[in-house]
C-alpha cells in the first residue's frame, strides 16, 4: 500500500550544476521506486529490498513546488530541473496520482527547463506539455547559446540482454521498447539520447556489448550517448551491493571474484578503470558519429 506524506520542501538546489545532465535543481515527487531496479543507488535500509513495499507519495507536493518556482523565478534564478533523480518520473503509481505531469505544468507556468530520463513508456502521455516547455524555458544565461532547448529527454540502458535487464531492471520497460521510445521522442523533434548509466562491469561493458549499445541508440535516432560506471555500496540485506552479488550468483558467478578485485573495499571501480570504460565509449561513439556528450 502506498505511504502518503506532507512536505515541506520539493524543489532541491545542487551546490553546483551537474556537468553530465547540466541540471540545477532536482525534485522527486516519490520516495522509493518501482523500477526496483537492484542496483540502484538509493537502495539501502529505509526503502528496504523491495522499494515498490515502501514507496511514499508526496501528496502535497505540486503545491510546494508552485510556491519554490514563484520564489526562483522572481529572482531569476533559472536552471534544469531533473525530474525523478532518486526515483523514475514515470513509475507506475504515477498514474493514479499524476504528479509528474502536475509538475511538468508548473515548470511550463514558471518557464524552467526539464531533465527527464526514464526507464518506463509513460512519457508519451506528456509529450505535447514537453513540446510546449521546449520552445519556452528560460535557460541560464550561459547555456543560451550551446542548448537553446527546454527538455532534454534521456533513456536509461543498462544492457541490451533481455535475460539481464529482467533480472535486475523488473519494473521497467524492455530494452527493445525503451529503443522504440528514444525514436519516437526524436522523431517528435525532442533532443533525446541514451544514458547507458550504469554500465555492468564484465557484462555491458565490453566492448562488443558497448557496442550493441550505442549503436542501437544511434539506429533509433538518439542524438547522444552518456555511458557511467556502476556503483554497489553496503552490506545489510537492502543494500545495493548485496541484492547485486545475489544477481551474480544466479547469473554468472565466475564474475564475483572479478567484482571483488574491481572493487576492493571501496564502493566505486578505480580511476584506471572509469578512463578505460571512458576511451572504449569515445572510440565507440567517434565510429557512430554520436555524441558521448549532451552537448558539445
Amino acid at each position: 500500500m502506498l505511504r502518503e506524506k506532507i512536505v515541506k520542501s520539493v524543489l532541491n538546489k545542487h551546490k553546483r550544476r551537474d556537468s553530465w545532465f547540466l541540471d540545477d535543481y532536482s525534485v522527486n515527487a516519490y520516495e522509493g521506486c518501482s523500477c526496483n531496479c537492484l542496483y540502484c543507488y538509493i537502495r539501502g535500509s529505509k526503502y528496504g529490498e523491495n522499494m515498490e513495499d515502501q514507496l511514499t507519495v508526496k501528496i502535497n507536493a505540486a503545491g510546494i513546488l508552485e510556491k519554490q518556482l514563484h520564489s526562483r523565478a522572481k529572482k531569476k534564478q533559472y536552471g534544469i530541473v531533473t525530474i525523478g533523480s532518486g526515483t523514475d518520473a514515470y513509475i507506475k503509481q504515477d498514474q493514479q496520482y499524476g504528479l509528474t505531469q502536475q509538475f511538468l505544468s508548473l515548470f511550463l507556468k514558471y518557464r524552467f527547463p526539464v531533465f527527464i530520463s526514464t526507464k518506463r513508456t509513460g512519457i508519451k502521455k506528456d509529450i505535447e506539455l514537453l513540446k510546449e516547455i521546449d520552445q519556452t524555458a528560460i535557460l541560464p544565461d550561459d547555456l543560451k547559446g550551446s542548448l537553446k532547448r527546454g527538455a532534454i529527454l534521456s533513456v536509461s540502458i543498462s544492457s541490451m540482454d533481455e535475460t539481464v535487464t529482467n533480472r535486475l531492471e523488473p519494473g521497467t520497460a524492455s530494452p527493445s521498447e525503451r529503443l522504440l521510445l528514444v525514436k519516437e521522442l526524436s522523431e517528435a523533434g525532442f533532443l533525446v539520447g541514451v544514458n547507458a548509466v550504469p554500465c555492468l562491469p564484465f557484462i555491458s561493458d565490453r566492448e562488443e556489448e558497448l557496442e550493441k549499445t550505442i549503436k542501437a541508440a544511434k539506429d533509433h535516432k538518439a542524438h547522444y550517448v552518456l555511458v557511467g560506471g556502476l556503483t554497489l555500496f553496503g552490506n545489510t540485506a537492502s543494500d545495493n551491493k548485496t541484492l547485486y552479488y545475489h544477481f551474480l550468483k544466479r547469473y554468472k558467478p565466475e564474475l564475483i571474484s572479478k567484482y571483488n578485485q574491481l572493487y576492493g573495499d571501496k564502493f566505486y571501480t578505480p580511476r584506471s578503470y572509469q578512463d578505460q570504460l571512458k576511451q572504449r565509449a569515445d572510440k565507440i561513439c567517434l565510429r557512430y558519429g554520436i555524441r558521448n556528450r549532451i552537448i558539445e
